[in-house]
Parts: C-alpha cells; structure tokens; sequence
C-alpha cells in the first residue's frame, strides 16, 4: 500500500489547480487519472467549441493564458494550456488509474484502484460534478433511419453539411452546435422543452462574466432586477423566437437550479434570421418524420441530443451521501468543508465562471489542507 499526504481524483482542470496549489505549500500530493492523458473531457469535445468565459477569468493559480491567445480561447488552446500548467509546475499523474473505492479507516483514507491501493490523510475529488451522458430516449426512436447521437459524440458539423439536422436541448452546447452546423453548411433545427435564460457573452463590449462578479454582491433576485432591462434591449422578446422565458432571471437559475444560462454567442441572430428553427418539444417518432408537442412535424436526417449528464457526484465514495448536498452552494458556505480530510474541488456550479470557481476552490482547499498540517506540527 503506497501512502501519500493528500491523493487527488482526476487530472483535468480542477485536479491541475489542486496540485500545483499544494505544491506551493510544499505539501505531498499525488494525483491519479483513469484516462492515458491529461485533460481527456477538453480533448473529447467537438471541435468549434471555445470558452464562453474571457480567459482573463479563466485561468488556473499561478499561470495566465498567453497574450496571443484570444479573448475566448478554443478547445485546442484550452487543451495547449493545460498541457503547459502541466509541464510548468512538474506535475505527473498517474495515468490510466481509475479509483473504484474510496473510504475511510482510522485516520486515513483507503483509496483502492485499477493500479493498487493508496492511503492519504487527505482526498481532494477532482472529477467534476458531471458523470456519465443521459441515455437519448424518444417514442419511437427504433424507427428513424438516420444517425442519432448525444452531444458528447458530436465532433464537427462537416459531418452533416446538406442534411437536416435537429439538436435537442437549448443549454450551451446545443447553441454552439446548431450554430456550428449551419456555419459548416447543414440545416440545423432546434427542439426546446424547457424555459430559458440568455445573456449575451459579451454586453457592450465587456465580457458579461466581468459585470456578473459585480452583480455576485446582490441577492440573486437583485442582481436579476438589474439585469432584466439590458437582457430586453440586447434581445428583446425571446418568446416572439419560439423560445419561453424562465420565471426567474439567470442569477436565480444557478442558486435555485444549479444550471447556467446561455451565454449566447450569436445563436440567437441565427434564429431571428431564419438560419436556425425553433421546434417544440418532441412528442414521437415516426420513420424520418418527428412529430412535436403543438402538433407541428418535420422530416429530418439527423438527432443530435444534447441533454446533459448524470450528476453521479462520485457515487465511489462511501461517505453518507446527504453530504452532497452541501456541493450546490460554494465552499465557503459548505457545512461539510474538509470534513474527515475530504474535500471537492469544481462541483460548485457559480455565477462568475466555472473555472474561475475552480481556481478558488484549489486555493482554499490547499490553504485549509495547510492549516491542518500546521495545527498537527504543534501538537506534536
């Protein structure tokens, strides 16, 4: 059984931050990773895909993007910086080793895996609070013919350039890619069930993420009275686009549902001019023809379902699992913090950008982790 101060689960951003922060206090730490490389889940997402949020207000401790870098930095940027925090601050995980059980004994935490079993005062769970792709289920999905996948598996609208494509979902993903198949020549639809919230990704030409740090100091039913004006001049009425509009403001979509608005990035103009429809929720399937819930139909080539993920909140931990609960609001209000040495860094779904929240989340981890150490030193 090989020992270590503090073990980290997961070596994409949030595992990253944990360990460079540790090592700015000279703690011991190891960190394992189930995939053969760092930043797997950036690796894997389609192509298009960019940061919604400015890389000011993006970055990891220690290590800004680079200058050249563009204000939303793509996928494969992302991919590069990581890759380079990495490397600058020596950190080398354990790849393909996957944690299958995680409890405690005594004084320490057992930590069993693919690779052997590891004991560590300390777990810093790093794997997000997103698992496993929500199985895609429609009434009579047996019988359409063509292609149907989640949004996980979509990589480049090249693929369906000239084909009919409908994109379930209206969160972030699924506006970037219907936004990416009529870029690349497709004739994209979208299917919305739920209420939305839009803000623009940027208002005035200023990141929307730097004016929702100034709105974080208000109640979020305030801070959304505020907004509401500047969301009717940007976009006006969205239901006139098909859409409906949530009864609360995107503030109170993230303390209430622990979701996060859209943060448009011209998906909207594209539906206002015709480039992209708006559908209904999907009623049943029947052959190439979907059927809709006001009773419309269309025939379509392809589905794309881009309805989210399980939140499995590392289901391999055996700890009582009413303290998950305490992830829906930020550390600093966690009743559970550091309990028994284990901690969660990026499960926290923010107003002021999920990295950035990330980034806080590994300092303050790091910073209590310390206090501890010290607090063991003296009483020794």
């Amino acid at each position: 059984m090989k020992e270590t101060n503090t073990l980290i689960v997961g070596a994409s951003i949030a595992g990253l931050a944990s360990a460079s922060t540790l090592q700015k206090r000279n703690i011991e730490c190891l960190i394992i990773e189930k995939e053969s490389q760092v930043a797997t889940p950036w690796r894997k997402h389609y192509d298009r895909l960019h940061l919604h949020t400015s890389k000011g207000l993006s970055n990891l401790p220690y290590k800004k993007f680079d200058r050249s870098v563009a204000r939303y930095p793509s996928r494969q940027q992302v991919v590069d910086y990581l890759v380079d925090y990495q490397r600058a601050f020596n950190i080398n995980p354990l790849l393909s080793t996957e944690a299958t059980s995680i409890k405690k004994q005594g004084d320490r935490w057992i930590i069993e895996t693919n690779n052997g079993v590891y004991k560590s005062k300390y777990v810093i769970i790093a794997t997000g609070p997103f698992g496993k792709p929500k199985p895609i289920s429609f009434k009579g999905m047996e019988t359409f013919p063509g292609k149907v996948l989640h949004s996980y598996e979509y990589k480049t609208g090249k693929d369906f350039k000239g084909k009919e494509v409908l994109v379930v979902g209206f969160g972030n993903s699924a506006c970037e890619i219907a936004f990416d198949l009529f870029e690349q020549g497709a004739k994209p639809s979208m299917s919305v069930r739920s209420p939305v919230n839009v803000v623009p990704r940027d208002l005035f030409g200023i990141p929307i993420l730097k004016l929702s740090l100034l709105l974080s100091h208000f109640p979020p039913r305030v801070a959304d009275a505020i907004n509401a004006p500047f969301m009717r001049l940007r976009f006006g009425d969205i239901t006139k686009l098909g859409l409906k509009k949530m009864p609360y403001g995107a503030f109170q979509q993230i303390q209430k549902d622990g979701t996060i608005p859209v943060l448009d990035i011209g998906t909207l103009k594209h539906i206002r001019e015709g480039h992209i429809s708006v559908f209904n929720d999907i009623d049943f399937i029947e052959g190439k023809t979907i059927h809709f819930t006001d009773g419309t139909k269309e025939n379509f080539d392809s589905i794309i379902a881009s309805i989210g993920y399980y939140r499995d909140y590392a289901e391999i931990i055996d700890v009582d699992k009413s303290r998950f609960d305490d992830l829906k609001v930020c550390v600093d209000k966690q009743k559970y913090f550091g309990k028994d040495g284990l901690y969660f860094c990026g499960f926290w779904i923010g107003p002021t950008g999920q990295i950035r929240e990330i980034s806080l989340d590994a300092q303050k981890i790091a910073r209590d982790i310390a206090r501890k150490e010290t607090l063991l030193s003296a009483a020794m």
